[in-house]
């Protein structure tokens, strides 16, 4: 098969096409036919490395994948070859306390497609059983393929972590991004008042378009929630930019406001004061990706069409390395796609 592999961290460069034998299936296992693979910041981080992670390289990137079974291992009973699949990107141990209260997301085995083990950017994956369900009907491998990690990602912060409620007031950062344009549909199908902030434009059309109350730039959000919630501020800030925004997300809270983040892409580094959170009893809370069950209620949803994964552009897999330039430059609103 092909495969575009990372031997060694670095720019698009190290992308390497390669021809590699098919997988086989483990008992438990099936092969995918991989008709669609989404691109998520994920994947840059794989490519680029992280300071103090060690990834197992080489190692096949692409965490969103939906296709058609191969092939299925010995004891799988519930998949046959033929049959159309979305991938949940993440696992656990499946044996462990918190795996068998439905909180896979925080086994200390916890893994993702495209960063423990191979992903899809290929033309087959082998995956665990137990992480395929069934494509939508309706949608397209595309369509499908951009809905797991972003949907499952901002239903857990949104959700499960915050406990969002009718009436709240949510500030959603960097709106054009996947899990950006998916958290603008979680909280507004909930009920809530999106506020959202985007760098262009365009990308600020785009948050309205897609439910956002208002949106506007990085250089003004914080006078613009106080402006428009009376400067009584948000009940949630969804961030997942970091250094950039990371204080001003703080600010533009409401007394008793919680902040959840899932990614740090401007930089790791947050400077705030804390009286601010003591005083104002704020919460802070982390949040990586979420639970099966979790991702089956929010693609149950993208079924009944009630949250729309966006999708900006479907590329071929060859041009991997410029899908992930166009992601680099942020010139995208919602996800960028590769099919083989």
């Amino acid at each position: 098969m092909k495969a575009w592999r990372v031997h060694q961290h670095g720019g698009p460069e190290v992308l390497k096409e390669e021809t590699l034998p098919d997988p086989s299936p483990a008992a438990d296992e099936v092969v995918v036919e991989v008709k669609a693979c989404a691109l998520n910041h994920l994947d840059l981080w794989v490519r680029k490395g992280v300071p103090g992670h060690k990834f197992p390289l080489p190692i096949i990137p692409g965490c969103d994948i939906a296709g058609v079974v191969k092939e299925a291992g010995a004891v799988v009973k519930n998949w046959r070859a033929g049959d159309k699949v979305v991938v949940s990107p993440g696992f656990g141990c499946n044996a462990c306390e918190a795996c068998a209260e439905g909180n896979d997301n925080l086994c200390r085995e916890y893994g993702i497609m495209g960063e423990t083990r191979d992903g899809g950017y290929a033309q087959y994956v082998r995956v665990p059983a137990r992480l395929l369900l069934p494509l939508p009907e309706g949608l397209s491998f595309e369509i499908a393929a951009a809905a797991p990690l972003t949907m499952l990602t901002a239903w857990h912060m949104l959700i499960g972590r915050c406990g969002l409620r009718a009436g709240d007031d949510v500030l959603v950062h960097a709106a054009g991004s996947g899990v950006g344009s998916a958290a603008v549909q979680i909280a507004k199908l909930h009920g809530a008042r999106v506020w959202a902030t985007a760098s262009t434009d365009a990308k600020r059309a785009k948050a309205v378009e897609l439910g956002a109350d208002g949106a506007f730039g990085y250089e003004t959000f914080v006078e613009e929630v106080r402006k428009r919630t009376s400067k009584r501020g948000c009940d949630i800030v969804f961030e997942h930019v970091g250094t950039a925004t990371f204080e001003g997300s703080l600010k533009c809270l409401a007394k008793g406001g919680r902040v959840v983040t899932c990614g740090a892409t401007t930089g790791a580094d947050a400077k705030f004061d804390l009286r601010l959170v003591f005083f104002k009893s704020l919460s802070i809370l982390g949040s990586t990706m979420g639970s099966r069950g979790e991702l089956m209620r929010a693609m149950r949803l993208v079924g009944l069409g009630k949250l729309k994964p966006v999708v900006d552009r479907v590329m071929p897999m060859a041009e991997v390395r410029k899908a992930h330039e166009l992601m680099e430059k942020r010139e995208q609103f919602g996800k960028v796609v590769v099919v083989p």
